[in-house]
C-alpha cells in the first residue's frame, strides 16, 4: 500500500478535515546509468572548482546568484534554510472558484486526499458532495517538504484530489510568442470539413486507450539484449516534408472518416495519409524528372545555339579574311603597275627644256 507523503487538514471556514495526501501519479520511464566503454565501471560527477580543477568539498561550497556576468551574490545554504516557510499541517482553502475557470496548463502534480482516520471520513464525504454539486475547486495555500505551493482541492473520480499548481507569472502569455498568428476568419468549406473531421473523431475519454508505445518497445529491447539476442533497430520511416494542398487533406480525411463508418476511424486517417503522402512524392518525383529533361533539353539548344554562333562568327571571320586579302591584293596591283608605268611630264615643262637646249 502506498505511503501517505503529508498528513494534515483542510480548513475552510471553521470546518477542519483531517486528511492524508498520496502520490496519485508514478513516472514509468526507463532511466539509465552512465557506464565507461569496454569496463562496464559506471560514470560518476565530483564537484570541481573551475579556478583550480580540484575537487571542492561540500563544506566549502556556497550558493550564488548570478546578476550579470561575472558578478554574484552569495547566499549562505543555512540563510535559505531560514527563510523556507515552516512546515504546516493545514490546507487554507481562500476561495472556491468554477471548475471550468481553471485552465490546465496551471496544474502540476496532483495528490489523492483520504480522510486521516474514522471520525475525519463524515466531514470528508460532506465536503466532496458539495465540490461535486457545486462544480467549485477550493484554493489555498499548503507547505510540503519546508515548500510552499499554490494547490487546488477537487473532486475527482469520487473522491477528492489535491493539485499542485503554477502560480499566474509562471505561466508565459501567448502574446509573447510571436510565432503564433492572429486569428482571422476561416473560410467556410473548409472549416464545415474540418468539423465533419471533429465530430467523426469524438468520442469518450478513456485514458487506457493510449499507450505509451516508445517506452514499450524500449523495455523489450532491454529484455531480449539481457537474454543475449542481438537486436537490430530497424529505422522508421523518414518524415517527409511534402506539403499536402489543405482543401485536399480535408476532404480525403472526411472520405476516411465515412468509410470507416464508426469504426477505427483514425486507423482509416492513417491509411489515407500515407497514400497522401505516397501520392505527393511521386507528383515531386514526376517535378523532378522533368525539371531534369527541362535542363537536358535547355543544354542541348544551348550547344546548338552556341554551335550555330561559333559558326556565323567562323563564317563572318573568312568574309573579313577575304576581303582583307582581296583588298591588300588590289593595292599591290596598284603600286606595281604605278612602278612599270612611265611618269607623265607635262607639255609646259618639256617646252622650258628644249629652249635651254637650243640656247
Amino acid at each position: 500500500m502506498p505511503r501517505a507523503i503529508w498528513s494534515g487538514s483542510i480548513s475552510f471556514g471553521l470546518v477542519n478535515v483531517p486528511v492524508k495526501a498520496f502520490t496519485a501519479s508514478r513516472d514509468h520511464a526507463v532511466h539509465f546509468h552512465q557506464l565507461e566503454k569496454g569496463t562496464g565501471a559506471r560514470i560518476r560527477y565530483e564537484k570541481v572548482s573551475d579556478k583550480s580543477g580540484k575537487e571542492v568539498d561540500a563544506d566549502d561550497i556556497e550558493l550564488g546568484y548570478e546578476l550579470s556576468s561575472g558578478r554574484y551574490v552569495t547566499v549562505d545554504p543555512d540563510e535559505l534554510d531560514e527563510l523556507r516557510p515552516r512546515t504546516t499541517r493545514t490546507i487554507d482553502v481562500e476561495d472556491f472558484v468554477a471548475l471550468d475557470d481553471i485552465d490546465p496548463i496551471y496544474y502540476t502534480k496532483t495528490y489523492w486526499l483520504a480522510p486521516d482516520g474514522d471520525s475525519a471520513a463524515h466531514a470528508y464525504r460532506l465536503l466532496l458532495e458539495a465540490m461535486e454539486e457545486q462544480r467549485r475547486v477550493g484554493i489555498g495555500s499548503v507547505v510540503i517538504r519546508r515548500k510552499q505551493y499554490l494547490a487546488a482541492l477537487r473532486p475527482l473520480d469520487g473522491a477528492l484530489a489535491m493539485s499542485t499548481m503554477r502560480f499566474a507569472d509562471e505561466v508565459v502569455d501567448k502574446a509573447k510568442i510571436d510565432a503564433i498568428p492572429r486569428r482571422t476568419k476561416a473560410d467556410k468549406k473548409e472549416l464545415r470539413l474540418a468539423t465533419q473531421i471533429v465530430d467523426s473523431l469524438a468520442s469518450d475519454w478513456d485514458p487506457t486507450r493510449y499507450k505509451d508505445t516508445y517506452t514499450d518497445e524500449l523495455r523489450d529491447l532491454i529484455e531480449r539484449r539481457s537474454k543475449g539476442e542481438k537486436v537490430t533497430v530497424e529505422e522508421g520511416p523518414a518524415q517527409g516534408d511534402n506539403v499536402i494542398d489543405l482543401m485536399q487533406a480535408l476532404e480525403a480525411s472526411v472520405a476516411a472518416a465515412k468509410k470507416a463508418r464508426g469504426g477505427n476511424v483514425a486507423k482509416e486517417l492513417a491509411k489515407t495519409a500515407d497514400e497522401l503522402a505516397r501520392e505527393a512524392e511521386a507528383e515531386v518525383a514526376d517535378e523532378a524528372d522533368d525539371d531534369a529533361q527541362g535542363r537536358s533539353s535547355s543544354t542541348s539548344r544551348a550547344s546548338r545555339a552556341k554551335g550555330g554562333t561559333a559558326k556565323k562568327r567562323a563564317s563572318t571571320s573568312a568574309k573579313r579574311a577575304k576581303s582583307s586579302s582581296g583588298s591588300a591584293a588590289k593595292g599591290g596591283a596598284k603600286k606595281a603597275a604605278a612602278k612599270k608605268a612611265p611618269k607623265k611630264t607635262s607639255t609646259k615643262a618639256a617646252k622650258k627644256r628644249s629652249a635651254r637646249a637650243a640656247a
